[in-house]
């Protein structure tokens, strides 16, 4: 295992500072170019293409094994783990529960991505199911995490209907529930760990006309949970995907020359990129929300699913 940080170490650092947090985000950006971690995916096979190449674009090495005796090797020897459920079909769902298994038993950090949960039955009890594992981080738009969290969500498929702000309470619920990260992806997305919450402010619109960003920035999320701890890695991987979405979109004529243009600028991008992000950070206490956004509120008018371990209904 490449893992430079024990698992959850620096999860809740309520003494946070935006600066601080760009420093560590640009150090892991310079420690998977430097380590090339191995990242495992069981992910969607719609976007497997583009997961992988961002993942090589940003230093990791990718396999996309997902058959049944072989993904859980490859999980034992990974520096991190990413579970896609955006096609959970038979051979995926018979691998999910013995890859994550593996991956707890030797260490290794895995992401949760789950993929229209809240929507659709299998993969929403899927994921409820694996919240009990603990993933390191789970990544998802707002109506999705939400939905894990057992609130009402307004996804439409794979499109969150849902605002960011919206999800924040589900965030911290699961996060309180998982001991990891939670990251909400959003025009500005939302990072919770324990007591502290980030926003970030980096991306380009034209990433949501490009099938499979989101499954990228899940495997981004993997290569970065390989070499520090969970906020970092969400944040780090956040950051990346969003500078060089602004940069590829300066360079694009339309979606496919922004996909292409996406992949060239995670391959140049830098650390000291990173480190001079830290006014795209926003930091702050999950106890400072203001009244009116209490983070244990109750769902309102019912729920797509179980709740999360240890949430109060």
């Amino acid at each position: 295992m490449t893992s430079a940080v024990p698992l959850r170490a620096t999860t809740a650092r309520p003494a946070m500072r935006s600066a601080t947090l760009a420093d560590d985000a640009a150090a892991a950006l310079v420690a998977v170019r430097e380590r090339a971690p191995l990242v495992q995916c069981l992910t969607n096979e719609v976007t497997t293409n583009l997961v992988a190449n961002a993942l090589l674009a940003i230093g990791a090495s990718p396999a996309m094994a997902a058959v049944p005796g072989e993904a859980e090797q490859l999980a034992a020897v990974a520096g991190g783990l990413l579970v896609n459920l955006g096609t959970p079909g038979p051979d995926q769902r018979a691998c999910v529960e013995p890859t994550v298994t593996t991956a707890l038993r030797a260490g290794v950090p895995w992401v949760l991505d789950p993929v229209a949960v809240g929507v659709l039955s299998v993969r929403t009890r899927l994921a409820e199911d694996l919240l009990a594992a603990r993933p390191a981080v789970v990544r998802g738009n707002a109506s999705e995490v939400r939905a894990l969290a057992g609130l009402r969500s307004s996804g439409r498929g794979v499109d969150a209907l849902d605002t960011v702000d919206a999800a924040y309470a589900a965030a911290v619920r699961v996060s309180r529930a998982t001991g990891g990260a939670v990251a909400v992806s959003g025009p500005t997305d939302l990072v919770v760990a324990g007591d502290v919450a980030v926003r970030v402010e980096a991306g380009d619109p034209l990433l949501t006309s490009v099938t499979g960003a989101g499954c990228a920035l899940g495997g981004l999320v993997a290569a970065f949970a390989a070499v520090t701890d969970p906020i970092t890695a969400a944040v780090g991987a956040s950051l990346a995907l969003g500078i060089a979405a602004e940069r590829a979109r300066a360079l694009a004529r339309g979606p496919a020359s922004f996909q292409v243009a996406l992949l060239d600028e995670l391959h140049l991008l830098r650390g000291e990129d990173l480190e001079a992000a830290g006014e795209r950070l926003t930091v702050d206490s999950v106890a400072a929300r203001p009244a009116g956004e209490a983070v244990e509120g109750a769902p309102a008018g019912g729920s797509t699913g179980r709740h999360v371990p240890g949430a109060r209904s």
